[in-house]
């Protein structure tokens, strides 16, 4: 059994195949549960453990030839199925380091998707699941998108948009599948993990637990693949740009005026070009129009503004005139109230009515 070789750690003490991946798993389990920042000192520690010890399980994996193409899943043991996410478990921690450069990062991202690719790979050979392989390297993604972009522009234009709306339709449903299946073996894994955990799960019920696992792992490693794609892909922009505004070139001497004709006689016999220039501000102008008296304003009369000692007389003036047209006012209404009294003195109520109507 692979369980039972031995290896070490240097720093840690020596432990089990079986021992290193369980307790890297461990790790990365409470890594992912844990609340703090990624930068906290207890989560680095926790990471770089698990880095280490995932990597030891790892190059005893390789010197113990678990895993070959040419044999079939049923001819591999239950006990050593769990060694077969040892490198997606060790690209899912490296990718929970945090900090350092964009080089830095980059070559996390790189390390972490060769992982992957390598568990991807191993489930393909086994044939535990069906997937498209993503491409092996940046190279080879940019060489597919280039050789679609060129069929795209070889093809009809309503074709070509068409094929992109049908492939995008293909990715989201392959998206939702993929989202389907992985929370059916998530429900799976949880009725079974009480049994495997407390040793009490038969030999059928540890392999198909672990079998569940891999394929859960398979969906997690192409989106974790995927997001890994973008993230270098923005990075490797943002570091162009970098490197490109670094090389500005020098800044140009500001030009000197010029005239549009070509020379200076042609200018004073064609002019400059353009329409005249201003030979005066709008004060000037004002001023000189003001003194020639042609102003708008200039040739309207204005009422003359009586002297100080004159506006009290006027005042007067216009209350005795207010209080006289009072006056007329009130005795007119008065002569019109009398006249129609005496008018109603002789004339009483019903007056006029012949037929006795009223």
């Amino acid at each position: 059994m692979a369980a039972a070789e031995a290896t070490t750690t240097g720093e840690d003490p020596p432990m089990r195949l079986a021992e290193l991946l369980e307790s890297g798993w461990r790790l990365l389990e409470e890594v992912e549960a844990s609340t703090e920042s990624s930068s906290d000192a207890t989560v680095v520690r926790k990471v770089q453990r698990g880095i280490r010890l995932l990597e030891h399980a790892l190059s005893a994996v390789d010197e113990l030839q678990l895993f070959s193409r040419g044999e079939d899943l049923e001819e591999l043991p239950s006990a050593d199925l769990r060694f077969m996410l040892v490198p997606a478990l060790l690209a899912a921690m490296l990718l929970k380091q945090s900090g350092g450069d964009a080089e830095r990062r980059l070559e996390v991202l790189e390390r972490a998707r060769g992982s992957f690719l390598r568990f991807l790979t191993v489930c393909r050979d086994y044939g535990l699941a069906r997937f498209q392989m993503p491409p092996s390297s940046r190279a080879e993604q940019q060489e597919r998108e280039e050789s679609s972009s060129e069929e795209c522009s070889l093809s009809v234009r309503p074709r070509s948009e068409q094929a992109a709306l049908l492939a995008m339709a293909a990715n989201r449903q392959a998206k939702i599948e993929r989202y389907k299946q992985k929370k059916e073996i998530e429900n799976k894994l949880a009725a079974l993990k009480a049994f495997v955990d407390s040793g009490r799960a038969e030999e059928e019920q540890t392999r198909e637990f672990y079998v569940l696992q891999i394929k859960r792992w398979i969906t997690t490693s192409l989106e974790e693949v995927e997001s890994i794609d973008q993230e270098m892909a923005i990075l490797s922009r943002r570091d162009a740009l970098k490197k490109g505004s670094s090389r500005l070139p020098p800044a140009r001497p500001p030009m000197k005026p010029f005239i549009l004709t070509r020379d200076a006689a042609q200018a004073k016999v064609f002019g400059a070009g353009y329409p005249s220039l201003a030979t005066m501000t709008v004060d000037d102008w004002y001023e000189q129009h003001q003194k020639r008296g042609v102003l708008p304003d200039q040739g309207v009369p204005q009422r003359p503004t009586a002297a100080p000692e004159e506006q009290p007389k006027e005042q007067e003036e216009e209350k005795a005139e207010a209080a006289a047209e009072a006056a007329e006012d009130s005795d007119e209404a008065t002569r019109k109230a009398r006249e129609w009294d005496d008018w109603k003195d002789t004339h009483p109520r019903g007056y006029g009515n012949r037929k006795n109507m009223g």
